[in-house]
């Protein structure tokens, strides 16, 4: 078979000993936590309670991305070792990452002519993107070789569903994307933003659903409009939350309550630092194939 790697950004918030279990490798993304610098590695570095709890008590936060001199230091060993590479980025609709990746590539090809460097867009973020990162390491398992498992994820993308709530709408109003005014009000009003990944992968605010038990059960209602096959939707489901497990845990209880052909249990994981640096605690993501979000 034929030697390759798969891999992706520490983003697709997956677990480390998942990501060791499948066989993926990943790079990491680095954020700040009031000025003191750590690596986005799966709440290695500082627990996730701790860092949403800082968040929580009003700690600043910043986010950077892997940079082309560390995608060459990244790629090189397995270059060297005679392997291929099929690398799957972060959404490009929420960050340049691949840009530096694609630079990395252009300056490996050169040293190592023999040798293939796939780098692929994944349009997804946080366990979408691992969900999707899992899937490819199945289907590598199974004996897919390099070309058709990038034909595959180029052509399935966009096929990963990405949906999302909040409980919270401080951290929409420190970025900006809504007024004082506008949050101050939907907090009263106990406003939860449902949103979703559109097919640039960029996050869209779909409704505004006032009270959690109403937006758990619409996002689940969003499931079962757009799984593959429906409420027979028999792939793997996967959600992250951000220090919000209770949530999480009331989304998949119904999940599995009305979708009874699932491949196991849900998967519950955290959003990760990179991307609860933006949306701060209180988010649930739920993710699945189902039908293509290609406009």
């Amino acid at each position: 078979m034929q030697d390759y790697i798969l891999s992706c950004c520490s983003t697709a918030d997956l677990s480390a000993e998942h990501f060791e279990k499948m066989d993926i490798h990943y790079v990491c993304f680095h954020f700040s936590l009031d000025g003191k610098q750590y690596l986005d590695d799966f709440g290695q570095s500082i627990s996730f309670k701790d860092f949403y709890g800082a968040m929580a008590n009003g700690a600043t936060t910043a986010t950077s991305q892997v940079n082309v001199e560390e995608f060459v230091d990244y790629f090189t060993p397995f270059l060297e070792a005679g392997q291929d590479i099929l690398h799957v980025s972060l959404s490009s609709g929420l960050s340049g990452v691949i840009n530096s990746a694609n630079i990395a590539k252009g300056i490996l090809a050169e040293r190592f002519p023999e040798r293939k460097i796939y780098i692929v867009d994944s349009l997804g973020a946080s366990s979408g993107y691992g969900l999707i990162m899992n899937t490819l390491a199945e289907k590598k398992a199974a004996g897919m070789d390099l070309d058709s498992l990038h034909n595959w994820i180029e052509t399935h993308k966009l096929e990963m569903n990405h949906w999302f709530f909040s409980t919270t709408l401080e951290y929409y109003i420190k970025g900006g994307r809504i007024s004082k005014t506008a949050g101050f009000v939907g907090s009263l009003l106990g406003i939860c933003p449902l949103l979703n990944m559109d097919e640039n992968g960029k996050l869209i605010p779909r409704e505004k659903i006032r009270g959690k038990k109403r937006v758990i059960k619409k996002i689940v209602d969003r499931m079962a409009e757009h799984a593959e096959g429906g409420l027979d939707y028999s792939g793997r489901c996967y959600i992250s939350n951000a220090d919000c497990y209770e949530d999480a845990r009331a989304v998949a209880d119904l999940v599995e309550e009305r979708f009874t052909k699932l491949a196991g249990p849900v998967e519950i994981n955290h959003v990760g630092t990179t991307i609860g640096s933006h949306t701060g605690p209180g988010t649930v993501a739920l993710f699945f194939w189902g039908d293509s979000r290609q406009a």
